[in-house]
């Protein structure tokens, strides 16, 4: 399959069941956005936007999202960024920057929502050397998990008020 060059986004109200080819969805209902895997491999690919997530701009033609996309759970561990529209290919990062990132991320996640999270309320398959990853899991799943892990901390905080 020929990678795309140009993507097209949607902003939409829901995500679909399945989703296109070269179309990035935005949904800010669920502040969410998905596309398929940009390496072609079929992947659907979810980034939450967040101030610890992804961040989106639209310049009212073209959108940019960023960080870059790291699908190191993935078999393809495609890397990339998708600026105005287009798809930049990032390159690889070794098992230690994967590890090191996601510690990173973890430590943003602790100074922003003031505590890190020490378990989680969703099921996780274990992945190979400890890594845990949604693994298999639909986007419909990923995304009912993260609304209810985020469900989970609101209510947590507010029974501490």
């Amino acid at each position: 399959m020929k990678l795309p060059k140009k993507l097209v986004h949607k902003f939409v109200e829901n995500l679909p069941e399945k989703l296109e080819e070269g179309t990035v969805y935005v949904c800010m209902g669920m502040a969410t956005v998905a596309h398929n895997c940009c390496c072609g491999c079929g992947n659907e690919v979810v980034t939450p936007l967040s101030p610890t997530d992804w961040k989106l701009e639209y310049d009212g033609g073209t959108i940019t999202l960023y960080p870059s996309i790291g699908n190191w759970g993935f078999a393809c561990r495609s890397h990339y960024w998708i600026r105005n529209s287009k798809v930049k290919w990032a390159s690889q990062w070794s098992e230690e920057e994967i590890v090191a990132g996601r510690k990173y991320d973890r430590g943003a996640k602790a100074g922003y929502f003031g505590k890190l999270e020490t378990s989680r309320e969703v099921p996780i398959q274990q992945a190979p050397k400890g890594k845990q990853e949604l693994v298999g899991w639909t986007i419909w799943q990923k995304l009912k998990a993260r609304w209810c892990s985020q469900f989970q901390q609101s209510s947590r905080k507010i029974d501490e008020l």
